[in-house]
């Protein structure tokens, strides 16, 4: 029940992150619909792909209800005046995107794992459907992929597939211990504002 809440956490923050990219963007209401579902399911459905789960078992055809409260929660976003959410969003948004990050990576990680797919594949499918949405989303949008310029977020959730991965992972205890380190790393790096090495070549 604890796993579904927080799936169910993630799923929406990852839709409204998609909603507010679209609405920056000046997109209509197709637009952000395209967006905020892009970036709550988008990463699993690459990942089914890519290590051969057949689409159709993908959380966009087995969440009925979950996809109807995504509809509505972007439908809200979209309707509801800026100044009456958006402050409690800037506050609490980051936080509900870690715990979608942690939540989804480790599906992924579990779903490869669950396929007998080799250790690269589940760092992969960590890898996807923890951030693939979100790089789905950004070039949507037009922009360059958040992930690979601004704070550290794809890194968390290969290094939770490689947890999962080396078998690590054994129990609800160990998965609870994952996740809560997924997400506590992922506020540090927004808070501490930490980076990876770049190269620039001007």
């Amino acid at each position: 029940m604890t796993w579904e809440v927080l799936n169910i956490i993630g799923t929406l923050a990852f839709a409204i992150s998609g909603a507010l990219i679209a609405m920056e963007e000046d997109y209509d209401i197709v637009g952000v619909l395209v967006l905020g579902f892009t970036t709550a399911y988008g990463g699993s459905t690459i990942r089914n792909l890519l290590i051969g789960i057949p689409i159709e078992s993908g959380p966009i055809w087995t969440q009925g209800n979950l996809v109807v409260a995504v509809f509505f929660t972007i439908i809200l976003i979209f309707l509801i005046p800026d100044r009456w959410w958006i402050q409690y969003w800037n506050k609490w948004g980051i936080f509900f995107d870690a715990i979608g990050l942690a939540s989804f990576a480790i599906q992924g990680a579990l779903s490869a794992v669950g396929v007998n797919a080799p250790l690269s594949a589940v760092l992969v499918a960590a890898t996807l459907t923890g951030s693939g949405g979100g790089m789905i989303r950004d070039v949507f949008a037009g922009r360059k992929p958040m992930i690979f310029r601004r704070e550290i977020y794809a890194l968390w959730a290969t290094m939770g597939g490689l947890v999962v991965g080396l078998g690590i992972v054994q129990g609800p205890w160990t998965t609870g211990a994952l996740f809560a380190g997924i997400v506590a790393l992922r506020m540090c790096s927004v808070h501490y504002q930490w980076r990876l090495p770049r190269h620039s070549i001007s």
